[in-house]
């Protein structure tokens, strides 16, 4: 019986890595920001004291975001700042002054074609 137990725990945790692997090589920042998942769907956050860059990507592919509307919330400690992004060539951009210190944390509302995500990141 302990060999069965032995076998079963050792294929879960195998097909746990074989799983993991190739999915987390596709999830990794390209812009050097933040980047979270929602849906399949990788949403990277490019903070900067001067820009806010939005960039979308659907199984590592860009996504036309030329018909998005985005705003932004940046939480950080009592501070609260809401932005606006328009589609910039392949990203959503905003330029301004921004206070994005590690720890910030950033709601992203997405609109498009009639649908609403969010997505939330916290700066490094």
């Amino acid at each position: 019986m302990k060999f069965h137990t032995l076998l079963i725990t050792s294929s879960l945790f195998l097909s746990g890595l074989a799983w993991a692997g190739p999915h987390d090589a596709d999830h990794k920042p390209m812009q050097g920001g933040v980047l979270t998942t929602v849906k399949d769907v990788d949403y990277e956050l490019v903070a900067k004291p001067d820009v806010l860059q939005l960039f979308v990507r659907d199984h590592g592919k860009p996504v036309d975001v030329s018909k998005t509307t985005a705003k932004v919330t940046l939480l950080s400690g009592a501070d609260k700042q809401e932005v606006e992004l328009k589609p910039t060539g392949d990203k959503l951009e905003a330029k301004g002054s921004f206070k994005v210190a590690p720890g910030t944390k950033v709601v992203a509302q997405f609109s498009s074609a009639g649908k609403t995500t969010s997505a939330r990141f916290v700066l490094k």
